[in-house]
């Protein structure tokens, strides 16, 4: 067996069974989770529709009886494309055959990029935020690298601190991974932050790989988070060189079980990436890629999924501002707020007392010589429908007032 397994760590959710293995939750009370991000509101009647009529083969060049090609049909990268320059701006819209390349969701993406774009000799690094979206560290894992850990705290507002690395430091990094909107934190990095780290990339020769899959969940719409080809293409780099951004339908457009997104960037990059995911086997099915064209071509069921977290946003902060110290996120469907004591010991006495499930805050992150920066906060992932939402604000609430 590769002996790289043995490093990787149990999942979040993982650890927290193992937390919770002994703790009995009141039956009188109903369960509620804001533990896992599932999106939970429904489906686009449209999407399911498109999905239905190509499953059914209705349409030629689908359904079941097709092999479906890696590089997508050209519909979807078209799509994309489009749907890529007005989203941020792009005075060039990218070249659906050399610039984009469908993927079964970032997850997936996220891992077998780096697998594909790591030369482990000479003991490579890879950059990534702390907390942070466990797939970043097991695949710089599996990939022979050392993960590097930017600490993200409430004192950087909850962005990796590119400047703490010595160029020294950087010579090493081969790949660095953002997540803009952050998981957990949601914090979103400015354009300025993005042009400093592409200028960072061009210095020392190494890759951004930018996880945007929360994009279009954000509180005000006059303000969405921008993102890294926008901030490519301000500074006049249509080739997108060096970089390259990881998009989703799950929380979108509330399709998690479709397993459908994209990455979108360098062409010499995606070229290779084509190459490996060609012998890695995983096309995305023809019914998908149709039913992701209608998904990526309609703004009207993105709109209203904002509408609806901004509602839950709302009222949770509303009840929990007077008995928990937490910042406004920027974008994203997470509230990162502290705990009065130790995250570990809240989320399990929660789930005893109120039956709300949640996850400690240290899950989420590592170690580090400046300490974990998830210790004494927890994820509250906002995605049960709005009035369990209050009610376990309301749970939560209670319970901070019995300590």
């Amino acid at each position: 067996m590769n002996p790289d397994l043995q490093s990787l760590q149990p999942y979040p959710f993982e650890k927290l069974k193992a937390l919770l293995a002994t703790t009995q939750a009141p039956s009188a009370m109903e369960a509620i989770s804001l533990s896992v991000g599932e999106p939970k509101h429904g489906a686009p009647q449209l999407v399911i529709d498109t999905l239905i009529k190509h499953t059914a083969g209705i349409e030629q060049s689908s359904g079941l009886s097709a092999y479906p090609g890696t590089k997508g049909i050209v519909e979807l990268r078209e799509t994309i494309a489009q749907w890529l320059a007005q989203r941020f701006n792009l005075s060039t819209m990218p070249d659906p055959e050399q610039q984009i390349l469908p993927v079964n969701g970032t997850r997936e993406a996220l891992f077998a990029f780096a697998q594909a774009v790591i030369d482990p000799a000479n003991k490579p690094t890879v950059v990534m935020p702390n907390p942070f979206y466990q797939i970043y560290e097991g695949a710089a894992l599996l990939a022979g690298a050392q993960p590097v850990f930017l600490n993200c705290t409430e004192d950087t507002d909850f962005a990796p601190d590119f400047s703490s690395l010595s160029a020294a430091d950087w010579q090493r990094c081969q790949l660095v991974y953002i997540c803009t909107p952050g998981n957990p934190t949601g914090s979103v990095l400015s354009l300025d932050t993005l042009k400093e780290l592409i200028a960072l990339a061009d210095r020392h020769d190494f890759v951004i790989a930018s996880d945007e899959c929360y994009s279009e969940i954000y509180a005000d719409e006059s303000q969405p988070p921008p993102g890294l080809l926008q901030a490519c293409a301000e500074l006049g780099r249509d080739d997108f060189k060096r970089c390259m951004v990881f998009h989703s339908l799950s929380k979108r457009s509330n399709l998690p079980g479709l397993r459908s997104g994209f990455v979108a960037g360098d062409a010499d990059i995606i070229q290779q990436f084509l190459l490996y995911r060609t012998y890695h086997g995983c096309a995305m099915p023809l019914q998908h890629q149709w039913a992701s064209v209608t998904a990526w071509g309609d703004e009207a069921h993105v709109f209203d999924n904002r509408r609806q977290y901004r509602e839950k946003f709302s009222a949770v902060t509303e009840i929990l501002k007077p008995v928990m110290a937490f910042s406004q996120p920027d974008a994203g469907f997470y509230l990162w707020p502290q705990t009065p004591i130790a995250d570990d010991v809240f989320t399990r006495e929660l789930l005893a007392t109120q039956n709300v499930a949640v996850v400690p805050g240290r899950y989420l992150a590592r170690d580090t010589t400046r300490g974990n920066p998830g210790e004494q906060r927890i994820r509250l992932a906002l995605v049960a429908p709005l009035a369990q939402c209050e009610e376990a604000a309301q749970r939560i609430k209670h319970y901070i007032e019995t300590l």
